[in-house]
């Protein structure tokens, strides 16, 4: 089988002898030129499986070679392209973007995120020796909303490690939202920089469709896709303006979602608010997180009585007791009993585990999904994949 073809457009001597050395000792086949004009007229007489564009060069810059080759291609080819660029900024890589690269990388880089990037974008893209594959399965499509009863009862830390579960464990396409608008934790909890793109991007956006949403998305390396919350509580302020004069953007960004992904994962603010309620009124089902303490029942079932004059069925509000082995003074039964139902999902408590995970930026699903917490998570992430494998094949049957 011929080997995968990668275009390397840069100026730089340096960069070129780097990135050829770096790409055939991983087997790619490289090719190099020197100036946009070039890499243009090279992309056409090529046909590369990949490019990586430099933003910078005489003739041509990266934006306008990219444009050109856009521009130029015939359905149903569109090569990948990553952008090389020199600064971590929002607005240059949403330019790239809009010019038509699909992902880009910030110079100096580490030759294995490159190679990463590289794998992770032909695989997505059916490039390389996936090109002449079938065509892939319709996704599932499901959305599920994580609520915390309160704040510290380690909704995040469950969202993020659900998704990577669902991802690595269960090879599910999956997407996690931070809808914590002003102090969404996951740029900290994953060790991501407050450069990357988020909500703001795709929600501010008019043309919005599913190519571009899929770029403005920040690839983990565990293998979920994130939209991250706003980089500071100024810019929240854009979503909500951006929700209230235009009603459809949330359910627009939602819906490209559901099409191109098994599971958007939602991790929610602790508010009833507008957003948080349409959210509610999207979700196929929303956990609520909880732990066995008296001020968080009480919250429980204030949150449950919400619900109920939402007019939403039990059986999309569903219950996560987390820290559930930790001594509070009420047990499970206790605590079903003041609720007046069952709780219908428990993950164990190991704080030192989930502490250590998060001053390291690794969630435990990553760097310890053997151990006594990752086990828990997912056996929550069986139960949850079940239930909705099980709702499609009642519809198909």
């Amino acid at each position: 089988m011929a080997a995968t073809k990668v275009l390397v457009v840069d100026d730089d001597l340096n960069i070129q002898r780097v990135l050829v050395f770096t790409l055939k000792q991983e087997g790619f086949e490289v090719h190099v030129a020197s100036d946009g004009e070039a890499g243009v007229e090279m992309a056409t007489s090529l046909e590369p499986d990949l490019i990586l564009m430099d933003v910078a060069m005489p003739k041509l810059d990266g934006y306008e070679a990219t444009a050109r080759i856009r521009a130029a291609e015939t359905a149903p080819r569109r090569v990948p392209i990553i952008m090389l660029t020199s600064e971590a900024d929002v607005e240059q890589r949403v330019k790239g973007l809009r010019a038509g690269a699909d992902d880009d990388i910030v110079k100096p880089f580490h030759p294995l995120e490159l190679i990463a990037r590289i794998k992770a974008l032909l695989s997505r893209s059916g490039g390389g020796e996936q090109r002449k594959q079938g065509t892939e399965r319709a996704a599932l499509g499901r959305l599920a909303c994580f609520y915390g009863a309160k704040g510290g009862v380690g909704t995040t830390t469950i969202a993020i490690n659900t998704a990577i579960a669902l991802t690595a464990r269960l090879n599910r396409s999956t997407a996690l939202i931070d809808a914590n608008l002003q102090f969404g934790d996951m740029r900290v909890f994953l060790d991501l920089g407050l450069d990357s793109s988020s909500i703001v991007n795709a929600i501010t956006e008019n043309d919005l469709d599913a190519d571009l949403l899929r770029k403005l998305m920040v690839r983990h390396h565990a293998g979920m896709e994130l939209l991250l919350a706003p980089p500071n509580p100024e810019s929240a302020d854009l979503v909500m303006e951006r929700q209230r004069t235009h009603p459809r953007a949330l359910s627009d960004i939602l819906a490209l979602m559901r099409r191109a992904y098994d599971y958007t994962v939602v991790d929610m603010a602790k508010t009833i608010d507008d957003f948080n309620l349409q959210l509610f009124d999207e979700a196929d089902v929303i956990f609520v997180v909880m732990t066995a303490d008296l001020s968080c029942l009480k919250n429980v079932r204030l949150v449950l009585e919400t619900m109920d004059s939402l007019g939403y069925e039990r059986s999309k509000v569903q219950l996560v007791l987390n820290r559930s082995n930790a001594y509070t003074g009420i047990n499970v039964d206790n605590a079903e009993s003041a609720l007046g139902r069952r709780i219908d999902y428990q993950v164990i408590n190991e704080y030192r585990g989930a502490i250590s995970a998060l001053n390291s930026g690794e969630p435990f699903m990553s760097s310890r999904p053997d151990g006594p917490l990752g086990q828990s998570v997912a056996k929550f992430t069986d139960e949850l994949d079940a239930m909705f494998a099980a709702e499609v094949g009642a519809v198909e049957a």
